[in-house]
């Protein structure tokens, strides 16, 4: 009867294989995820997330009270709300008193002030960012806001100093215009 051939050098092999392929993957993502890149993205997405949570208690918890009891709202302005269907245990005088109540109740609602307290976030965060990144240009003289103004010959945007449109390639300066 032939015998088989050993195959404890092939499994060895197959075995030393896969192990240089598993230390080459992890080596490459060592490599990939210390580099210089991914971590100051991770450190700017921490700060971001953190920056958002800031304005977004700074509008809901400072901004947003005192705006109601300026406003005659009678109430938070993130608990406005309007009914466009009533649920089936509707209190009949009175209506629902919270947002909750009428969600529960299975009411169709528009929460438009838990959309006004949304809009309002995002726009202190982009005027926070804003300010932010003016005192970063202000004080480094690095410029992260470009200014930009229109082309007078082919009307698309482009950088305030630049002396050629990058679109149309005309002259800023009005050369065009004193050759003709």
């Amino acid at each position: 009867m032939p015998q088989l051939a050993d195959d404890s050098d092939e499994e060895h092999d197959l075995l030393d294989e896969s192990r240089r392929r598993a230390t080459r993957l992890l080596r490459g993502f060592i490599d990939f995820a210390f580099q210089g890149n991914v971590l100051e993205i991770a450190f700017g997405l921490i700060i971001a997330s953190m920056f958002t949570a800031l304005v977004t208690s700074f509008v809901s918890d400072i901004l947003l009270p005192p705006l109601s009891v300026l406003l005659p709202l009678n109430k938070n302005l993130e608990e406005k709300f309007a009914v466009l269907r009533s649920g089936p245990h509707r209190p009949a005088d009175v209506g629902y008193n919270t947002l909750k109540q009428a969600q529960d109740d299975g009411a169709v609602v528009m929460a438009y002030g838990f959309f006004l307290n949304r809009m309002l976030n995002f726009m202190g965060v982009g005027f926070s960012l804003y300010g932010l990144a003016a005192v970063y240009q202000y004080l480094s003289q690095d410029p992260i806001i470009k200014h930009t103004v229109k082309c007078r010959y082919c009307r698309k945007r482009i950088n305030e100093k630049a002396l050629r449109c990058v679109n149309c390639s005309s002259w800023q300066d009005g050369r065009e215009d004193r050759s003709n």
